[in-house]
């Protein structure tokens, strides 16, 4: 088979050890006005929409479990549709968009403000309305995006949640040493051949994907991606939700893609369950995890040996490239999906 002619979402995905180097030198010393921001408060609520709301769910399981701090992911509709007002004064909102540009977004962080939040932006264009209503703007350093599929401004939105996590984290976190980690991690996934993953996901047409704890929101990111990119429905589970009734229309015909990390307290479980979806007749397509897990696999792709806090901000990389490969294996254009725009807008307003 002859190699396709390059991407610009291929050339975005390799720009990304740049990109994180860049956000973390540029963001880092923004965690004692994050810290001031904080003072008095106790909890933080995520707004987000589509790609952002992954990161954002990452970013939730980052604030709860490595900061100490409760966290949630709004719904925007309470304020734009529902105009409820609530009490905020206690919260710190993060929105976060890629463009800072999405209508919905933007009114959900003046809502959330005149309720008494204090707000942060996450986005990657200095000076947009999101960013220019903030308190504060954590302005991602991925550079221009070409490509409509989210790339580098997802994995760069990770950084940022996670600077602010470690921002919030107690004395002696580690997590600002391992994020340090990630551009060369990243960089030396670059290499990896992901053909085998598009073939087989090109051999099927019934996909589900899995993942749990902090790699939740990489299972759904490249659940969307592959629906956005490659145009197939493809059904995005926590583990959890997976074991509660959908796994029993798993088998013959039917990939499984699961996402798992290679330590905590879920590596063990991911194996259990490679092993159940197997035996019911399914592909089990694996990213990460441990060596066990990777046995139990039919392809496996592999993740850097990162702790479980920092992990998906790398796995999301191989789920990325794969899907790009997939897309012109299908024939499609990877950085022009059918019906998608860069700027996002939930709701269509009527004109006269």
């Amino acid at each position: 088979m002859s190699t396709p002619a390059p991407t610009r979402m291929a050339a975005e995905i390799a720009e990304q050890p740049a990109a994180a180097r860049r956000t973390l030198h540029h963001l880092l010393p923004e965690r004692d006005r994050l810290r001031e921001l904080f003072a008095g408060r106790r909890r933080v609520l995520l707004v987000a929409r589509g790609s952002s709301d992954n990161a954002a769910i990452y970013g939730r399981y980052l604030l709860e479990v490595a900061s100490g701090v409760p966290a949630a992911l709004a719904a925007p509709s309470v304020a734009t549709h529902y105009r409820a007002r609530l009490d905020l004064d206690d919260t710190l909102v993060v929105s976060v968009s890629q463009s800072g540009s999405t209508a919905e977004i933007v009114e959900t962080q003046e809502w959330a403000r005149s309720c008494g939040a204090a707000t942060v932006a996450v986005s990657n264009v200095a000076g947009s309305p999101l960013a220019a209503a903030a308190d504060l703007a954590l302005t991602t350093q991925a550079g221009p995006e070409v490509a409509v599929p989210a790339t580098k401004t997802y994995l760069t939105q990770m950084v940022a949640l996670a600077v602010l996590a470690d921002a919030l984290a107690p004395a002696g976190s580690a997590l600002a040493a391992d994020l340090e980690r990630l551009p060369d991690a990243v960089a030396g996934l670059l290499a990896q051949d992901v053909e085998p993953a598009a073939a087989a996901l090109a051999g099927v047409d019934r996909v589900i994907v899995s993942g749990r704890g902090f790699l939740l929101g990489t299972a759904l990111e490249t659940a969307l991606k592959m629906e956005e990119t490659c145009l197939r429905p493809v059904r995005g589970y926590s583990y959890a939700d997976l074991r509660h009734g959908p796994i029993s229309v798993v088998g013959d015909g039917v990939l499984a893609v699961l996402v798992a990390a290679a330590h905590g307290p879920l590596a063990e479980p991911m194996v259990e369950l490679a092993d159940d979806l197997r035996a019911r007749g399914a592909q089990v397509l694996g990213l990460g995890g441990t060596e066990a897990f990777a046995r139990g696999c039919d392809v496996h792709l592999s993740v850097p040996d990162l702790p479980e806090t920092v992990e998906p901000v790398a796995s999301i990389v191989p789920a990325q490239m794969m899907i790009e490969r997939l897309a012109l294996r299908l024939g499609l254009d990877p950085d022009n999906p059918r019906g998608l725009n860069k700027v996002t807008q939930t709701d269509v307003t009527p004109t006269d």
